[in-house]
This record gives structure tokens, C-alpha cells and sequence, in this order.
């Protein structure tokens, strides 16, 4: 190896280990500043400026050098609690990570340490050391200890147990793992230690180069077995380059296209020999794709670990206080995923902290602590990961939300005053919005949350917000954990076969027979159809795809519907037939198929085959169920049929000698059938016990009526149990006929007490009763807080 490729390799090796360090030293100074007195991590942070500085100075990096030199004095008065840690030396020493950082990213681009002046940083750590000590002679002494040998004058010895009550494991000196490895004598390491003692400010390692007593690789094989004391798990672990893992996944993926068709060749033989081989096969490639997979999943705290110096920083510069606590920070996730969510992870935390954490003054006047909470959550579920963002804030306005989206025009004033507060919070998400009243370095110039939304729906996740007013705010992100294997369900559409991903998945729907040429519905010409009360629109994937339907065809036998949710929306996707859900590799589209939006890529089934997988929110804003302004132009057509469907009542039909009464459903607690013999009477009225109370009974056919009741005969009655404020009364009834939805049009009404009037309901005349007033016509005290005078009476009895 040349000594130019030699010292490539050792530059590399530095910039990694460097950038490494420099993360976690970002860590520990935020934790170091709130709690100054854990001596642990006081004497990590020293070791790791230590290292840097001296191997910088070994490779001739004089200005990174300095930077590092100076911070490593400010630090060693730490450590010897000769200064306390405070806010600016914090801030200083921060700063000091900074540009050790670009300077690090100079040397990665071009081997030089940048043109920047960082003269005053220096100064300004300088003169945070002053504290009745001269710096250089500090300086010098931690030189001598740490970089030298052994020295025995009193200072050294002192300088020396102290080190060792903050530090219980002392990394071994680079003098003595020379002369144990063999690269050196004793005699050579004395030489050159008694020249930095007549001063000379060269390192160890430097002298004894220079001297050919050794190599330069031999100084930095040193380096790395005096950081082996403090970093137990790199005997465990390994660096492997990323496009490598990337290679091995693809080849992981072709494995499992392979045993796909193997799998399905199969299922056509008797051989028991290949059958048994198959389901080898299999197996052995289930458990090889799990490992692989593994090799690329990072928690998601390496993204998390940048999250409290970016507050910290934040909230000191808007005079704020703000406390970061995670949970979930081992939940693991595909290195594609974790490189796609940093930034929009980022925009939120930032978000958070800028607008929603109030400043300590206006928390306190709230009746808050002064010092704000922001929480960062991830776990697994269903498949996914889920990642929570709260805070404690003053929450998000509905009508601020409102008027603000009305001034720059992304929605009318009529839209505005439709919207309920959760589709109001959800304005946020619109291109251009922002609430912020200026522009600053942290917000107001509209690029925000509607980009986050987007890199998230890339990605095949949801962004979701829920907020109190006064309480808080919440974001919700649902990710799936890796984007290059992927459960998907497989669908027909003319001759051609395609993927849908079961992450946007919620349930399948098939209507026959009579439902299937009844049950869809149009409402301004866009199919609907009615899904437990809901109206869910319908997309035909034929028309989507522009496929022709066969000729002749005169009505289907039977429709698939697959519910899927885009964009917080749900949808139903009309297929001609379903086959079954597999494992998929996705492969990317070709420079053809980029251009159009409802294919999100491509898969090659068992049988070899190439099959398209569907890209549902691409194939929800060509159908415009939503749109990428998300004005939602299907949302604003069924906003009259909402309305409308406001209306629709499910009714309880009920017989009562001869005459049918109706009751909305949700007034009704419970339906009971009770043994006639388990009536009892309290004064003038019937009761029973049911449920730990005494329950009177209405018999509605005397009450209304309707004549003496003609339906006593038998050991059984039909109850409805009405319930308000915790006590409970029987309507006793004929039967129970029918629950029934209608569109109530009241026609004629009624004078008679405990009727509304008379509708239409099915095609009969039917009395619409008015439970409430009818049992307050029997006892007007009985809904009072306090026990009703039946049951007062009934306690008695």
C-alpha cells in the first residue's frame, strides 16, 4: 500500500470515528446540563475531545487542532470541579462540537480543514477557563499525563488519582501499548517523553515517527486498542457498507421472487421428494429475508438523538422552557424509512416547540408549569410503526384555523363554515398555510407541514393531528417498517393482475344478487354506496385504468369492493375479482410507467409474470375522492347528501293493539322479554326488579289510548327499556316489529301527549313517539337528580 493510500485509509477511519463521537457528544452535553454533577459522563466528554485532539494533531490538522485543544482545557477545569457547568459554557462548548463538525466536513470533501475563522470561538472558550488558574499550565499538565508516560512528580501523581476517582477504568496510555505490542522499547518512549517534558509540543506518537521507531499506522492501531477499555460492543460489532446491505436485499428479493414460483410449481406435483425440498426452500428463505432485514433496521433513537440539542437551542433562543422525554426509542425500522423521516421529524419537533409550547410567562397565567413537555412515542403495531409527537401546549385554534386558510384563499367562507374542528385542525396540512404573525428563522414562510404530509404519504404512511385548545397537540404518524418487502393483496382488472398494499388496507366488501344491482347509489353522478350508515364513495378501477368493459355484459353477478383509506379518507375500490394476499418485492417502475401516478411499482408474481402494484392515493386524487390541494371536490359534492343524510333516522317499530308506533333507536337502552309473573306493584303502579333497581312499567296502549291492552295472554311480555340519568322505566308493548331507516318527514301532528305527530315510514301511517314527555306525564319527578317518588315509595314497600 502506498503512503498516500495509506494515509486515505487513516483519514477515513479518523472522520468515522470522529463523526461517531461528535453525535454522542451532542447527547451528553444536553445531558451534562441538567445534571452537571454526573462525574461519568463528564469524563466521557473529555475523553472524546481528548482523542480527536490528538489524533488531529497527529495527522496535521493544526486548526482543528486548536479548536479541540482549547475545549479540552475548559473540560479538564470541569473535571476537576474547578469551574461548574453552566448555561454559556454549554452553549460555547456546543459551538465547539460545531465546527469540529465542519471542519470534519471539509477534510471528507476535500482534505482540507475550510476557510473559515473560528478565532473567536477560541477566545470565547478561553476566557470561559479563567477561574484563578493559568490555562497553559492546566494545558500542559493533562499533556503530560494523558500523551506521555507515567511521570512521578506530586502534580502528576495528584492529577492522577484524581482522574481515577472520576474515571474507575483508565484507558491504558499509548507509551505502554506500544512497548506491549513490541513496536517500541521502553527506552525509545522514555526518549521521547523526556522530550516533551524539555518542551516539545510534538505528541508521543509524532516523535516517535519522525524518529522511525514506528510506523504512522502503528499510532493509530494504538489509538484504537486505548479506546478498547471504554468501547466493550466494538468486539462485537462491524461496519459494512451501505450499498453492500442494499445489494444483498435485492438479492434476498430475487430469492423470494424465486421461491414464489418454486412454491407454486408445487402445488402441480406428487413428488413428495420436491414437495419436501419446496417447503425447505421456503423456510429457509422466510428466515434469510428476516435476518437480512435485520441487518438493515436502526432504532429509531438515532433519529431521536439530534432531537434535544435542536430543542435546547430552540427554546433558549425564543426564551422558552421546554423538557423532551422519548419512549420507544428501540423500536426498530428499515434504513430507508429512518432516512426518509428525519426531516419531516424534524419540521414537527421544531413546529412543536415553535408554535404550540407557550413561552413560561403566558403557561404560568394558564395555570401550566413554566416549563413546557414534549413527547416523542414510537411503538409497534399491526405491522407498522407508529410515532406520536404531543405536547402540552396552548393547542390549535379551529377558527383561527379557519379565518386565516379564508384570508390566503385556499378555501371559501362557505367551506369554512361546513368544516367541523378536526377537519379545521387538519388545515394545517394545506400548501402555504401557515399561522405563524412573522417570518423567522424558525417559521412563517409557508413550506411546511404539507410537505411533511407528502414525504410521509411517499413512503406509504399517514399523518394524522388531533388537538385540545388550551391542553395541547398531537401529531399521529403511521410508517410502514420497510419499503423493499411488502404484504400486498392481489386483485383482477380486465386480463391484468395488480398489487394493492396492505398498509392502506381496511377492509373487503362483496355485494350480490339483488345488493348488487341495488346497493350502489349515485349521488351528482359519483357512485356511493352505503357502508353501515356511511356513504363511501366508489372508483371503478377499469375506468381508472381506462380498460373496456366485454361487451354483452348486462349487469355483474356479483361486486368486490376493497375499502382502502388515502389521505385520512376512505374509498372503495371496485375490482372484478380478488385472489389472495403474498409477500411482494417491490421493483422499481421503468422511465416509462414513472409519469403516471397510479402505479406506485412493480412486482413479478410466482408464475413469472410482472404485475403492477397500485398507487391508492395516486389512484384517490385521479378519481379526485381527494386532491392534491385537498380541497376534497368529491368531499364539497356529498356535503348536501351529509346534510341531508343528517335527517335519516333508524327507527324502532313497534305493534301495540292493532297501531304501530316508531321510537328512534338510539333513545332505547335495552329490548327485554320478562315472565309476566315478575310484576309487583308499588302504589298505583307496576314495577320489577331489574338490574339492581326498582323499574316501573308504562303499559303504552293504556296510556295512549289505544284501548285496553288484548295481548295479556301468554307467561311473556315484550319491554323496551328507556334510560335518562341513571334510573330506567319499562315501555310494555305487543311486539317488536322492525328496525327500519327513513328519512322523517313529520305530516301531520299530534296533540294527543307523549306523540309527536304521524309520518310515513315504510309505506304505513306510524305514530312517532315522544319517550320523554310520556314518562314525565306519568311522574314528572321521576328524571330529577334525586329518587322519583315511585321509587322513594317503592323503597318503603
Amino acid at each position: 500500500m502506498s503512503e498516500m493510500e495509506m494515509d486515505e485509509s487513516i483519514i477515513k477511519e479518523f472522520l468515522i470515528e470522529s463523526l461517531e463521537n461528535l453525535d454522542q457528544l451532542d447527547r451528553d452535553l444536553v445531558t451534562l446540563e441538567e445534571d452537571p454533577n454526573d462525574r461519568e459522563i463528564l469524563a466521557s466528554v473529555f475523553r472524546t475531545i481528548h482523542t480527536i485532539k490528538g489524533t488531529c494533531g497527529f495527522l496535521d490538522f493544526s486548526k482543528l487542532e486548536s479548536v479541540a485543544h482549547v475545549g479540552e482545557n475548559l473540560l479538564s477545569k470541569l473535571r476537576d470541579g474547578e469551574l461548574f457547568l453552566t448555561q454559556e459554557i454549554t452553549t460555547a462548548l456546543l459551538s465547539m462540537v460545531d465546527a469540529v463538525r465542519e471542519m470534519l466536513g471539509c477534510i471528507e470533501a476535500d482534505q482540507t480543514e475550510g476557510d473559515a475563522d473560528y478565532s473567536a470561538l477560541v477566545e470565547t472558550l478561553s476566557k470561559l477557563q479563567v477561574s484563578g488558574t493559568d490555562v497553559p499550565a492546566v494545558a500542559k499538565e493533562e499533556d503530560a499525563v494523558v500523551d506521555g508516560p507515567p511521570s512521578k512528580t506530586p502534580e502528576a501523581d495528584q492529577s492522577e488519582v484524581d482522574e481515577c476517582e472520576s474515571e474507575p477504568i483508565e484507558p491504558p496510555k499509548i507509551g505502554d501499548i506500544l512497548v506491549e505490542s513490541g513496536q517500541a522499547t521502553p527506552e525509545q518512549v522514555s526518549a521521547a517523553s523526556a522530550s516533551q517534558l524539555d518542551g516539545d509540543p510534538r505528541h508521543l506518537g509524532e516523535i516517535l515517527v519522525e524518529q522511525g521507531t514506528i510506523e504512522p499506522h502503528d499510532v493509530v492501531d494504538a489509538l484504537k486498542k486505548q479506546n478498547e477499555g471504554r468501547k466493550n460492543v466494538a468486539d462485537s460489532n462491524i461496519r459494512v457498507d451501505v450499498d453492500l446491505l442494499d445489494k444483498l436485499m435485492n438479492l434476498v428479493g430475487e430469492l423470494v421472487l424465486a421461491r414464489n414460483q418454486v412454491l407454486q410449481f408445487s402445488v402441480t406435483q406428487q413428488d413428495a421428494s420436491f414437495i419436501g425440498t419446496s417447503q425447505r426452500l421456503n423456510l429457509i428463505t422466510t428466515e434469510l429475508q428476516e435476518g437480512v432485514m435485520k441487518t438493515r433496521m436502526q432504532p429509531i433513537g438515532n433519529v431521536w438523538s439530534k432531537f434535544p440539542r435542536v430543542i435546547r437551542d430552540l427554546a433558549s433562543s425564543c426564551g422558552k422552557q421546554i423538557r423532551i422525554e422519548m419512549e420507544g426509542k428501540d423500536t426498530d425500522l428499515d434504513k430507508t424509512i429512518i432516512e426518509a423521516i428525519k426531516d419531516p421529524l424534524t419540521h414537527i419537533v421544531r413546529n412543536s416547540a415553535d408554535h404550540g409550547i407557550e413561552p413560561p410567562e403566558a403557561r404560568v397565567k394558564a395555570g401550566k408549569p413554566g416549563e413546557g413537555r414534549l413527547l416523542l412515542r414510537a411503538f409497534h403495531e399491526g405491522g407498522q410503526v407508529n410515532i406520536e409527537i404531543s405536547d402540552d401546549g396552548a393547542g390549535i385554534d379551529p377558527g383561527k384555523m379557519k379565518k386565516k386558510a379564508v384570508e390566503k384563499a385556499l378555501i371559501t367562507s362557505e367551506q369554512a363554515e361546513r368544516m367541523g374542528d378536526r377537519e379545521a385542525v387538519n388545515l394545517i396540512f394545506l400548501p402555504g398555510f401557515s399561522t405563524a404573525e412573522r417570518v423567522t428563522n424558525v417559521s412563517g414562510r409557508g413550506v411546511g407541514l404539507d410537505v411533511v404530509k407528502t414525504n410521509i404519504e411517499k413512503i406509504g404512511g399517514t399523518v394524522d393531528v388531533a388537538s385540545k385548545l388550551g391542553e395541547g397537540t398531537t401529531m399521529k404518524i403511521k410508517i410502514p417498517l420497510t419499503l423493499a418487502i411488502i404484504p400486498a393483496l392481489i386483485v383482477t382488472c380486465g386480463h391484468g393482475r395488480y398489487a394493492i398494499p396492505q398498509v392502506s388496507l381496511l377492509e373487503l366488501v362483496r355485494l350480490e344478487g339483488e345488493q348488487a344491482l341495488k346497493g350502489i347509489e349515485s349521488i351528482h353522478g359519483a357512485p356511493v354506496y352505503r357502508l353501515r350508515g356511511d356513504l363511501l364513495p366508489l372508483v371503478y378501477l377499469n375506468r381508472q385504468l381506462q380498460i373496456d368493459q366485454e361487451e354483452g355484459e348486462e349487469g355483474p353477478e356479483a361486486i368486490n369492493i376493497v375499502v382502502l383509506r388515502a389521505d385520512d379518507r376512505q374509498f372503495g375500490l371496485v375490482v372484478e375479482d380478488i385472489n389472495d394476499t403474498e409477500e411482494i418485492v417491490v421493483k422499481p417502475l421503468g422511465k416509462q410507467l414513472k409519469g403516471i401516478s397510479v402505479f406506485a411499482g412493480a412486482t413479478i408474481m410466482g408464475d413469472g409474470r410482472v404485475a403492477l402494484i397500485l398507487d391508492i392515493l395516486g389512484i384517490a386524487q385521479q378519481a379526485q375522492v381527494v386532491s392534491e390541494v385537498r380541497d376534497r371536490a368529491m368531499a364539497d359534492k356529498l356535503t348536501s347528501v351529509r346534510d341531508q343524510a343528517e335527517d335519516v333516522v333508524t327507527l324502532l317499530i313497534l305493534g301495540v293493539n292493532g297501531g304501530r308506533l316508531a321510537v328512534p333507536l338510539s333513545l332505547v337502552a335495552r329490548l327485554e322479554e320478562f315472565a309476566r309473573s315478575s310484576v309487583e306493584r308499588s302504589g298505583e303502579f307496576e314495577v320489577m326488579q331489574y338490574r339492581d333497581e326498582i323499574m316501573p312499567l308504562v303499559r303504552l296502549a293504556k296510556l295512549l289510548d289505544f284501548g285496553e291492552q288484548v295481548t295479556d295472554e301468554g307467561d311473556t311480555m315484550q319491554v323496551v327499556v328507556y334510560t335518562e340519568n341513571g334510573h330506567s322505566v319499562g315501555l310494555v308493548v305487543d311486539n317488536i316489529l322492525d328496525i327500519v331507516e327513513e328519512r322523517l318527514t313529520v305530516q301531520s301532528k299530534s296533540s294527543q301527549g307523549g306523540l309527536l305527530g304521524s309520518a310515513v315510514v315504510h309505506g304505513k301511517v306510524t305514530d312517532l313517539l315522544d319517550v320523554q314527555a310520556l314518562v314525565r306525564s306519568v311522574d314528572p319527578t321521576f328524571f330529577e337528580d334525586t329518587a322519583s317518588a315511585v321509587l322513594e315509595e317503592a323503597s318503603h314497600v
